[in-house]
């Protein structure tokens, strides 16, 4: 069990399911599939909590009733919302497109400028996740690898290309096609520093690739029913962090983000469901 801080947000989704795929100039009906917790503190965090870890969560919501919601049903769930800030002003409601393949494009109103607070003591951290908007994150993750070697730091590649360092570096393969022609590796280390030990380029269905200084490792996905994306990125790092805060190789992390993503891409939720729940507690007990 490890103490792992991440962060990312936690939302309010609201699902709205259309009847066709999404074009230019058309018209659509949707069904309503109401509110849901999401965003990648609670996709990620609620596996590592069912992977046994003590999972706190850093993020912002508003000083309203949603707020209030998102905040007691995160708790609920098991993770430790004592970071996360409250702005003044509506939690506004996070809209999740979702159209008959299973995919996904999300509406969502600007939050307001996210400011961490004071630091963590580092030392008490055996994870450390990044998955926001927040302002300077860098300089946490630069303070969590130089106060405690100890403490893996995982990021997931933001849409700014500002330096991020950290250990190990997540990208979908869209979002680097959409930036860089260029060595994937280089790239990353750009982004990372000289702390970066692995670059993961996930591509759905056909797996992902680690890029390192050595050989790329390419580690293929797990064949599922796709019934909803959303939190599939999310779940494939809370597979891929429980498995280096255990000290296994990169191979097994991602074969077991892998099935981890595969779950979360079979379910139809946001956050993972109970399905992985019961793979991680049958996974344990064969261990034990």
């Amino acid at each position: 069990m490890a103490n792992i801080l991440l962060l990312a947000n936690i939302n309010c989704d609201r699902i709205l399911t259309l009847d066709k795929p999404l074009q230019t100039g058309g018209r659509f009906h949707y069904d309503d599939g109401g509110l849901r917790l999401g965003g990648g503190g609670a996709n990620t965090g609620l596996g590592l909590v069912w992977a046994q870890h003590k999972v706190a969560v850093v993020s912002q919501v508003g000083e309203d009733d949603t707020g209030d919601w998102v905040l007691a049903k995160a708790g609920t769930l098991g993770l430790d919302c004592r970071m996360v800030q409250r702005y003044p002003g509506n939690t506004c409601e996070m809209l999740l497109v979702m159209t008959p393949d299973g995919e996904r494009t999300i509406i969502r109103s600007k939050r307001p400028p996210f400011i961490l607070p004071t630091q963590p003591k580092w030392q008490n951290w055996q994870g450390f996740y990044i998955n926001s908007e927040a302002q300077n994150p860098a300089i946490w993750s630069t303070a969590a690898m130089a106060q405690n070697p100890d403490c893996l730091v995982v990021a997931q590649l933001g849409d700014a290309e500002q330096p991020l360092p950290c250990h190990v570096l997540i990208a979908s393969l869209s979002d680097m096609q959409a930036r860089c022609n260029c060595d994937f590796w280089q790239f990353g280390r750009k982004i990372a520093g000289e702390n970066l030990r692995y670059f993961v380029v996930t591509d759905g269905e056909n797996g992902a690739i680690a890029y390192s200084e050595r050989s790329p490792i390419n580690v293929a996905a797990v064949t599922t029913e796709v019934v909803d994306t959303t939190g599939a990125g999310d779940a494939y790092a809370a597979g891929m962090i429980d498995s280096l805060v255990h000290g296994q190789t990169m191979v097994k992390a991602m074969q077991q983000a892998a099935i981890w993503s595969s779950f979360a891409v079979a379910t139809k939720s946001s956050v993972p469901g109970k399905a992985l729940l019961a793979y991680i507690e049958q996974a344990s007990q064969s261990e034990a």
